[in-house]
């Protein structure tokens, strides 16, 4: 059962001035409260992204071909509101937030985990101002003493997905990433891929297949949400 967690993030001058409200319930402090974020915690569904399934362990039984897959559950409500608010509106505060949420739902591991963010096209970063999964991945490399995050994905192209059908995106993602030439690859450590959210899973698995051709034995996958 997970831990009742507290919120730790420093109180900023900005949230005295412009106080968040909490995208649960509504009162004033946090974009997240601790209620709310228990609630998320606690009621969280690890759900297979490619048959909808619910898993317990991350490995469904029907879809033997993905590998480890762990997800809060699916895309709606309050989840899906912070991610859309730091990834559209720059609230990096609730990078901490999801960072807290993965931390509490995602297993204890035994061996070293190197963290990689699925890379953010260029123009969203300048648009924006931030790599959305780049920085939930840094809050969450400093919450366990056997993680560490390492960008070891670039873009090999900038296409925008979104709005795309499957069959576009399924073409789009074959040539989107690459290896950091200045990057080497571990056999012996477990390498945690991690995005926002599935949505046909063709970037994920295009970026475990980039990861495999350059000698990663050990891939596990972590979604906030699937779609």
């Amino acid at each position: 059962m997970p831990n009742i967690v507290k919120i730790t993030a420093p109180i900023t001058l900005l949230d005295l001035v412009a106080p968040h409200s909490c995208r649960g319930c509504g009162c004033i402090g946090l974009p997240l409260c601790d209620c709310c974020k228990n609630h998320i915690i606690k009621s969280h569904q690890n759900i297979c992204p490619q048959c909808k399934e619910q898993t317990k362990s991350g490995k469904c039984k029907n879809c033997k071909n993905l590998p480890l897959v762990y997800s809060l559950g699916r895309r709606y409500g309050v989840l899906d509101e912070l991610i859309h608010e730091l990834k559209y509106n720059s609230a990096r505060s609730i990078s901490i937030q999801l960072a807290d949420i993965l931390n509490q739902t995602l297993p204890e591991f035994k061996s070293p985990i190197i963290i990689v963010p699925l890379p953010t096209i260029s123009k969203h970063i300048r648009e924006r101002g931030l790599d959305h999964t780049r920085l939930i991945a840094k809050k969450l490399a400093k919450k366990r003493s056997n993680f560490t995050l390492q960008p070891l994905l670039l873009r090999a192209n900038n296409t925008v997905q979104v709005g795309s059908d499957r069959k576009t995106r399924l073409a789009q993602a074959k040539s989107a990433y690459q290896i950091d030439p200045k990057c080497n690859i571990d056999p012996n450590f477990t390498y945690l891929l991690f995005d926002d959210i599935w949505t046909t899973g063709a970037s994920m698995k295009s970026a475990t297949k980039k990861l495999q051709q350059a000698g990663a034995k050990n891939i596990i996958l972590s979604v906030l949400a699937i779609s």
